[in-house]
């Protein structure tokens, strides 16, 4: 049997106030998207991956890896996303069974609109409270952490 590594003072409260932190952004920029537009902030997410890219259009697995999400949740959230017309999904002509998920005009159009709105709101829940050292800091670390595998 393995011993638990229990956290120590300094890494619980770390690790507890990027959990809180995180909850606590999430209802507020959520809340925020609500209010001013008809996008849910994994809609927001969602359409940032795709408008990220020159084309708008991911390969499925290739948003789910950048989203963090299953196959199971992906596919029910594009579905829905898909019937308000926000994206599209085309085959891939390099491979029979995958297909390309890709932004629409109106998704494009959603995005935008919501846009000022949501940077604002980032701005003010967040990097209005921290200094440009610690946003480089915070910003090195999500990199490292988020290169590790699943």
């Amino acid at each position: 049997m393995t011993k638990t590594a229990w956290l120590n003072d300094d890494e619980a409260r770390a690790w507890r106030g990027l959990q809180f932190m995180q909850m606590r952004l999430e209802a507020e920029l959520s809340r925020q998207l609500a209010a001013d537009s008809s996008l849910s902030l994994q809609d927001y997410g969602v359409l940032v991956a795709l408008t990220d890219q020159r084309d708008g259009r991911l390969r499925a697995f290739e948003l789910a890896d950048r989203l963090g999400w299953d196959k199971t949740r992906l596919s029910h959230h594009l579905k829905r996303m898909v019937d308000r017309e926000l994206i599209d999904k085309e085959t891939c002509p390099s491979d029979r069974r995958g297909f390309f998920i890709v932004v629409t005009a109106l998704g494009r159009q959603e995005i935008e609109r919501a846009a000022p709105g949501h940077v604002n709101s980032v701005r003010r829940v967040f990097l209005d409270h921290v200094t440009p050292e610690e946003l480089t800091v915070i910003a090195d670390v999500t990199a490292r952490v988020l290169r590790q595998p699943s």
